[in-house]
């Protein structure tokens, strides 16, 4: 199979790396991402216009793109500039409006694409360990041809300045069951919502929503009722490959960058990469990137197949990059020594960031367990 790059996705890669490199130094990205909205309106915007995040969905949808490799193709060149605006719950909710959403729904898109409009996927919760289905502290009924919506989310990222929320709740069936349960589409400014957000760790901000006796209309439930978990599988999936993407890229800069510490950096005289036991650990270090790589190759090929094989091969990719995207950041900053875990140099913010993915959308225990019980 040819795994090279159309010419289309070669060109937006060049345009993407170009405009991160140039505009979004690490500077400004530390700048951007301590700032209270934890993220730039004006660069998004201008992302937007630059055709990124059409980039993400296919023409049907309003965009020129959308297949597995370009979702790759847009989300490594983000990671290599550790880039903090919306795309991934952009990417989620956006091919969740785009699997199931209405007529009126789907026309939201557009907004989404040209930036103009944020949305926020709000599904977590303290006690689900990751598994998708465990939806049990939000809960919604109907009352005639309305809803009241109640519970918390945890973890939602760019809550803050979300305009609409994407959220599960379960309406029939146990708190664990892929059956009851239901998406809902949530404005910010419903009657009921409520937003604390904070800083995360990584950068950038997140917030805990909750939801108390919300009201909302049939026209809010994405889909059927009892039947969202297909549309949350689905859009958690591109989400994932989209992060497993990230994380190769910032692999790759934290690899360029020890590359570069180990041709300069000196002891008795000799640059400390001509010390053949660091040159073993480099050289290992490399395999296991391209490990991590053939692994993001296998999923974006496998996004639009069969149901179960894209299942296996998103979480084979992320429980790839957990446990390969955990040993770059600690060897390359054990190869750094000390300085490598200062504020001032940026490997330490792709190290943070690399361990950060592994436990965004499942951690490697959990796909790997996930991926054994896909193939059962």
């Amino acid at each position: 199979m040819n795994f090279r790059h159309t010419e289309d996705r070669r060109m937006l890669a060049d345009t993407l790396n170009r405009f991160v490199s140039e505009q979004y130094g690490f500077e400004t990205r530390d700048r951007i991402a301590r700032s209270a909205q934890g993220f730039s309106p004006e660069l998004w915007q201008r992302f937007a216009e630059l055709g990124i995040v059409g980039a993400l969905f296919d023409e049907a949808s309003g965009g020129f793109g959308g297949g597995g490799f370009d979702i790759a193709v847009v989300f490594e060149s983000l990671g290599r500039g550790l880039v903090v605006e919306p795309f991934l719950d952009t990417l989620i909710v956006g091919r969740a409006l785009a699997r199931s959403g209405s007529a009126a729904q789907k026309a939201e898109l557009a907004a989404l694409i040209d930036g103009s409009r944020i949305a926020a996927l709000a599904h977590g919760e303290p006690d689900s360990h990751y598994e998708l289905a465990r939806v049990s502290a939000t809960r919604a009924q109907r009352h005639g041809d309305a809803w009241t919506l109640n519970g918390a989310k945890a973890v939602v990222q760019h809550g803050e300045q979300a305009a609409v929320f994407l959220v599960s709740a379960r309406t029939s069936g146990a708190d664990d069951a892929a059956a009851g349960l239901t998406l809902f589409l949530v404005p910010r400014e419903a009657a009921g919502v409520n937003v604390r957000g904070y800083r995360k760790i990584d950068g950038g901000r997140a917030a805990e929503v909750t939801f108390d006796h919300v009201t909302l209309g049939a026209n809010a439930v994405l889909g059927s009722a009892d039947e969202g978990f297909a549309t949350l599988e689905y859009a958690v999936s591109c989400g994932v490959l989209a992060l497993c993407a990230e994380a190769l890229g910032a692999m790759d800069v934290a690899k360029d960058d020890t590359l570069e510490y180990l041709r300069t950096r000196k002891q008795f005289g000799v640059p400390i990469g001509s010390f053949q036991a660091l040159q073993h650990r480099m050289a290992d270090l490399l395999l296991e990137i391209e490990q991590a790589r053939s692994a993001v190759i296998n999923a974006a090929a496998a996004l639009d197949g069969e149901r179960k094989a894209r299942e296996r091969a998103v979480s084979a990719a992320k429980y790839s990059i957990g446990r390969i995207g955990t040993l770059v950041a600690q060897e390359c900053i054990q190869l750094h020594g000390g300085i490598g875990m200062t504020w001032e140099l940026r490997l330490a913010h792709y190290a943070k960031r690399l361990v950060m993915i592994d436990h965004q959308l499942g951690d490697e225990d959990h796909h790997l367990e996930r991926f054994v019980a896909l193939g059962a």
